[in-house]
């Protein structure tokens, strides 16, 4: 299992790779758009990412809708050039997984498998966060992506709730290119 995650919106980075503690900085650097995608970069360590934030959530319990309370529900690739991490797909629900669950990602007819982990954030608070489970399949969703309309990422919270959040991939073929070209090799 990769050990790695990357959060962005708003300015506000969250990174942990490996052993490393949580830490949390102000990015600005946000250099481009593409419609419902933003393009960051950072020069210190180098790293760029996309990310976008769904056009629609829907919670549910025991088959009702429900209300609930949820942190940054956001989708991302990351690039990592220093540690030739080039294009890995990242979740966060804005909430602490179910243990032992994984996140479904559909894209057109394409299902994909996120494993989780909790990580605390500064508060001592546990964010759920999901990616892939190899580089290899970190492709193969980045070009169902690019072909694809929308990601629908399901999940299942601690606390039993299954979420569901539809992600627009208008404009991701052109902010993931512009990442990549600034940090793809």
């Amino acid at each position: 299992m990769k050990h790695w995650l990357v959060g962005a919106l708003a300015g506000t980075v969250l990174i942990a790779v490996g052993g490393m503690a949580l830490a949390q900085e102000e990015s600005t650097n946000r250099v481009n758009a593409e419609t419902d995608w933003s393009v960051f970069v950072e020069d210190d360590p180098t790293q760029c990412w996309v990310v976008s934030t769904p056009r629609e959530t829907v919670n549910t319990r025991d088959g009702r809708v429900v209300s609930v309370r949820r942190g940054e529900i956001l989708m991302f690739v990351s690039f990592w050039p220093g540690q030739e991490r080039l294009g890995e797909p990242s979740f966060t629900g804005g909430y602490p997984f179910a243990d032992g669950s994984t996140v479904t990602m559909e894209i057109g007819d394409s299902t994909f498998e996120l494993f989780t982990e909790n990580i605390p954030n500064d508060e001592g608070e546990l964010v759920g966060y999901a990616w892939p489970a190899s580089p290899q399949d970190d492709q193969r969703i980045i070009t169902a992506m690019k072909r694809g309309a929308d990601a629908v990422l399901t999940a299942r919270s601690s606390r039993g709730t299954q979420t569901q959040d539809t992600f627009s991939l208008m404009g991701f073929t052109a902010a993931v290119e512009d990442a990549e070209a600034r940090c793809g090799s």
